[in-house]
């Protein structure tokens, strides 16, 4: 069975930083790139970032740019989000998925998803 499993998700202050990870099984993703996408409540899933599958290329969302950091441990088969200066804006639950494709920005494209995990930033 083929599994993303997000985990780093939680509360945190304005100002804040946590690390999302995102780990695959079931089979190798090394061949995968991978994204992040997020979803806030009554808002659509909106793209975060991008990780090409050998980690030479990377794109964030602009609102995202400079403070996110997209990053991948291929033994471990993991992709991380490093997420510093973080604003009530970044509240959502946030996504990891995989892809063979190069549109990355759209989710349509993504052939493996995680099941989430909740971030909070308090004001």
């Amino acid at each position: 069975q083929v599994q993303l499993v997000e985990s780093g998700g939680g509360l945190v202050q304005a100002g804040g930083s946590l690390r999302l990870s995102c780990a695959a099984s079931g089979r190798t993703f090394s061949s995968y790139s991978r994204g992040w996408f997020r979803q806030a409540p009554g808002k659509e899933r909106e793209f975060v970032a991008f990780i090409i599958w050998n980690g030479i290329i990377t794109r964030y969302a602009d609102s995202v740019k400079g403070r996110f950091t997209i990053s991948r441990d291929s033994a471990k088969n993991t992709v991380y989000l490093q997420m510093n200066n973080l604003s009530p804006e970044d509240t959502a639950v946030y996504y990891c998925a995989a892809t063979t494709r190069l549109n990355y920005s759209d989710a349509n494209e993504y052939n493996y998803w995680g099941q989430g995990t909740q971030v909070t930033v308090s004001s």
